[in-house]
């Protein structure tokens, strides 16, 4: 779920940053001159991503946290089903109102809008964007915990008894959360445009925590159904805490915030229109995320969270590598927005560069030691060894779209900060199509389904089974890679007509593909070696070899962004 200038400077053009070219017709637009000088200069990307980054790992490493203590107590029991799916179906209001569309939205407007030294319209426009967010999403968390029963048959339809019941009960807990979270996301958009982003993003460490004292405190100590419950409570309160952390940076950086109904600032509507797209493509996404909840609701007992296990370790690099980065330039490039277009092109290439090179050895490692790295975070307690097999052949299918996800972000963020929302949504629109198509023919060959007495056809590869659990996952998970790699292609050609081609390169590409298989190669060879260690233990060093190979031989093979790494670690030995 879950990631301090007043007023910003020019940056300068021998830095490879914009110079400031105001449009005739843009109203907002000002001369360089004009523009209030800020004492700080701007961070780069690399520090900007890395703060986000640094973020969004300690929540994540939360997350991960969350979800081995939940393994523990849940497995792949239809309470860890019903938790699963009774916290995701209300998180859809959090997502189309949250984050996702604030950034295509609110953010370029925002951050523009503070680059020109227009403190008391940023102000106004902030200000009347959180009392629009307040009223929408307060009538949509009353609305879902109304009719939580009517969501969950048509969101869950294959879930029945106690499974659907206990489903009901935790959306109804987590429904007010979500709209909390709604307004965190608000005050992240605050706090990205004044340069200010570590906080937002590691402010979701107390969502988790708190889930993770729930469990930790009840688990054992009350049966599953009431522990799920005791876990959802949590939830809820851990989404007051991640608002309230960031509130009092947000009241310290926007002194003119002035909250109030105001739907005739040029702003605001500009905001707003440009909402309406943005909400439209997160829509079609949530309809890709709940398809697959549907899709999986009618497999075996334990799909869902089968399912949404390796979907945890799928979303870990697209939010620590793709959102980091993305996030990061969004701002940058909204006040480049009328620069030079090799300005703009360049800046969207170092970014893309910067997430392959991490995500580049992600795949590859999620490919080949994939169960190394379930069973170090998962196998434990009702977490088998048959569940890390299940998990691990799931994330291989998720994993296919891995490189196509994560630079998709930032491609996407490219657009918004060209004030084009249209193009991403359409473009998701087709993913989320061809994915809910793909998915359901490949889930159909993967297991046998049975509805209303009738069996579908299919089943051709159901022979295939682990612990004697049919692989439907593995179909539904296919079906989403593939269709990643279909809406990269989409995005690039259409980003290519407006900037031209923008990509990280074929030779940094096939030297970071290079160095992850050696890595591979050598993390392959310590694991025979070690033998049958505890899973922990083989993950911490199987891992650690296939990370320090990489990093070494992207470094001889003479990669920007590994020298940037090995400077940045020596700076911080040496002081």
């Amino acid at each position: 779920m879950n990631d301090s200038d007043e007023t910003i400077p020019f940056p300068a053009r021998d830095r490879g940053e914009a110079q400031f070219n105001p449009e005739p017709d843009d109203p907002g637009a000002v001369e360089p001159d004009a523009v209030p000088k800020s004492p700080r200069a701007a961070p780069s990307g690399d520090r900007a991503s890395a703060m986000i980054g640094a973020g969004i790992l300690l929540s994540r490493i939360a997350g991960l946290v969350r979800e081995a203590v939940s393994a523990q107590f849940l497995g792949t029991s239809l309470y860890a089903d019903a938790f699963r799916a009774g916290i995701r179906m209300p998180n859809v209001l959090q997502n189309l109102l949250g984050e996702g569309t604030l950034s295509a939205s609110f953010i370029p407007v925002y951050a523009e809008l503070v680059h020109q030294g227009r403190k008391e319209e940023a102000g106004r426009v902030a200000g009347a964007i959180f009392a629009l967010l307040f009223a929408i999403a307060g009538a949509l968390a009353l609305f879902g915990v109304l009719l939580a029963p009517v969501l969950t048959s048509i969101f869950l339809p294959g879930f029945e008894g106690e499974r659907r019941d206990l489903t009901i009960a935790i959306a109804r807990i987590i429904f007010p959360m979500t709209g909390v979270l709604v307004l965190s996301a608000w005050s992240l958009g605050i706090l990205n445009s004044h340069r200010n982003f570590f906080i937002p993003y590691v402010a979701p460490v107390l969502w988790n925590s708190s889930i993770i004292g729930a469990l930790f405190i009840f688990g054992g100590r009350v049966p599953p159904d009431e522990l799920v419950i005791a876990a959802a409570w949590g939830a809820l309160l851990g989404g007051g805490l991640q608002l309230a952390i960031q509130l009092p940076s947000v009241l310290r950086l926007e002194r003119s915030l002035k909250i109030r109904w105001d739907m005739k600032l040029e702003g605001v509507r500009t905001a707003v229109r440009n909402a309406g797209p943005a909400i439209m493509g997160r829509g079609v996404v949530q309809v890709s995320s709940y398809a697959d909840i549907v899709l999986a609701s009618f497999l075996a007992a334990g799909a869902v969270s089968t399912y949404t296990y390796a979907l945890t370790l799928y979303i870990l690099p697209v939010s620590l590598f793709g959102m980091s980065v993305a996030a990061a330039e969004l701002p940058e490039l909204s006040r480049q927005r009328t620069a030079a277009i090799e300005v703009l092109r360049e800046r969207a290439r170092g970014g893309l560069q910067r997430i392959a090179f991490y995500v580049v050895p992600t795949f590859v490692a999620y490919i080949a030691l994939g169960d190394v790295v379930v069973a170090t975070l998962y196998q434990r307690g009702a977490f088998t060894r048959n569940d890390t097999l299940a998990v691990w052949i799931t994330l291989a299918g998720l994993t296919l779209g891995l490189v196509a996800t994560t630079t998709s972000r930032l491609l996407s963020s490219t657009f918004f900060a060209l004030r084009d929302t249209k193009t991403p949504a359409r473009m998701a629109t087709i993913r989320v199509s061809l994915a809910i198509v793909l998915s359901l023919v490949l889930m159909l060959t993967f297991e046998r389904i049975t509805v209303g007495g009738v069996q579908l056809p299919g089943g051709w590869l159901s022979w295939m089974t682990i612990g004697g659990k049919p692989m439907g996952t593995v179909g539904l998970a296919l079906g989403s890679g593939i269709s990643a790699w279909v809406e990269w292609a989409l995005l690039k050609r259409a980003l290519r007509k407006r900037i031209g081609a923008v990509g990280a390169g074929a030779g940094p590409l096939a030297r970071m593909f290079g160095a992850a298989l050696v890595g591979c190669a050598a993390a392959f060879g310590v694991r025979m070696l070690v033998g049958d260690w505890h899973p922990v233990a083989l993950g911490v060093v199987v891992g650690g070899t296939f990370g320090a190979v990489y990093f070494a031989i992207t470094a001889m093979l003479g990669l920007e962004q590994s020298g940037a790494l090995f400077k940045r670690v020596g700076r911080m030995m040496g002081r």
